[in-house]
């Protein structure tokens, strides 16, 4: 029972110390929420599908490229635009982060479904293993 346990509290130390990165949440800052426009609208029935955008930053329009599909021509939509910005060209952008301000209560959410998990995997471990070994009986065979 003690292995389990010890095996459980590892894997969470371990988690803990990884960081946020382990349960898929960074923190990385992708840049400023814009309000774009879609110029040319890419249809889903493809790989890797782009659309075309247009943003204003600081008074000036950009172009810009966002990996999607599905929006229709003249949309908007919200797009995360780098911290800094070509002056020509076309800019790479990526759709905007909707649970922006959410990220702090996914780690601690993340962890307690991994120690949850854990309880869970040496619970199972400590009932198989003390459910005793039972011999089946052998099979009688008939004498004619």
């Amino acid at each position: 029972m003690a292995i389990p346990a010890a095996a459980g509290v590892l894997v969470v130390l371990l988690a803990w110390l990884a960081g946020p990165g382990l349960l898929g949440i960074t923190s990385d800052s992708l840049g400023a929420p814009v309000q774009a426009e879609v110029t040319k609208p890419a249809a889903c029935d493809k790989p890797d599908a782009v659309e075309t955008v247009k943003f204003t930053v600081a008074g000036k329009t950009h172009e810009g490229t966002l990996n999607g599909c599905g929006h229709g021509q003249g949309e908007r939509v919200e797009v995360g635009v780098p911290e800094t910005l070509p002056d020509q060209g076309p800019v790479a952008v990526h759709a905007a982060d909707t649970s922006i301000g959410a990220s702090d209560a996914r780690r601690p959410l993340g962890l307690a479904l991994l120690v949850f998990a854990c309880f869970s995997g040496g619970m199972f471990v400590y009932l198989w293993l003390s459910i005793p070994l039972r011999p089946k009986p052998a099979a009688v065979r008939p004498t004619s």
